[in-house]
């Protein structure tokens, strides 16, 4: 249909074989097949011109039609690939996501400003299709193969109290110093069983805790008014140590790598468990 209507348009086949960069012969057998599939003879032809039968401008004109729809929705690809548009949902925890990406909105819808960004704050896992959403930050590699996960940062934990709740009942130097101590237990990640490695090998102690809570900002509000030691990610109290409003404790006891990436690979193929620090990852369908 586009070498016919470039043909009509430029009035012969050695014209129209130039301006879709083909041989004069390709363009005559194209319309020949065209005119044998439709069982109508399209065009007249002569040595040096070709001229439309009637049955051949009516083919003509629709052609024209359906050919700029095509090139119209060409186009419309074009530009929603040059300028990103429509809703971009995204789902992170209730506590990095307020702290690390409502911060990032206003450049980025600032830059894309045909998007709208809706943000689903939730600690607990979601399914990503039923939940219609694009992208995903969590704390853990895709149990999901059909997800693409990218690593974007450690997620360092760190044991912390504020200055006077130490003053007032010891600094912990390890593990077993804890059970002194009130634990604030961030539920959706630790159980009352803290587990380390340090300088001796792995260790797990179990705390004393009069307050749990599924919320990281509510055990940093409690550990910020002193009412006990908590375990929680840099990304939520790195501005607290900065500021000393709260004090980190057993430094040389870090968090255990327990987490295991599985990448996606195509049914033929294998795998083998990586080991990795506790990462975030950003996750898309």
């Amino acid at each position: 249909m586009t070498v016919f209507v470039s043909a009509v348009d430029a009035g012969n086949f050695s014209a129209a074989a130039r301006i879709l960069g083909i041989t004069p012969s390709a363009v005559s057998k194209q319309i020949s097949r065209l005119e044998a599939r439709l069982g109508a003879r399209l065009l007249n032809r002569s040595t040096r011109r070709i001229s439309l039968t009637d049955v051949g401008r009516e083919f003509y004109e629709r052609s024209q039609s359906i050919l700029s729809y095509i090139h119209a929705a060409e186009r419309a690809v074009g530009d929603a690939s040059d300028r990103p548009r429509g809703r971009l949902r995204i789902t992170a925890s209730i506590s990095f996501g307020q702290r690390q990406i409502v911060p990032l909105v206003p450049e980025f819808v600032a830059r894309f400003p045909d998007v709208r960004v809706d943000v689903l704050f939730s600690d607990q896992l979601i399914d990503m299709v039923d939940e219609g959403v694009n992208v995903a930050v969590r704390v853990s590699a895709p149990a999901d193969s059909t997800l693409i996960a990218r690593r974007l940062v450690p997620d360092r934990r760190v044991v912390c109290a504020s200055p006077e709740y130490l003053r007032a009942h010891g600094t912990p130097t390890e593990p077993g110093d804890l059970s002194a101590h009130n634990a604030l237990i961030y539920s959706t990640v630790y159980s009352d069983t803290w587990r380390f490695n340090g300088p001796t090998g792995p260790r797990g102690v179990k705390v004393a805790s009069n307050f749990s809570a599924n919320s990281g900002e509510a055990i940093r509000d409690l550990a910020l008014g002193g009412f006990g030691i908590a375990r929680l990610a840099t990304f939520l109290v790195g501005p607290d140590l900065k500021a000393e409003r709260l004090v980190q404790v057993m430094a040389d006891w870090q968090n255990p790598q327990e987490n295991v990436i599985h990448e996606s690979i195509p049914a033929a193929g294998w795998y083998r468990p990586q080991p990795v620090p506790l990462s975030i990852f950003w996750l898309r369908r």
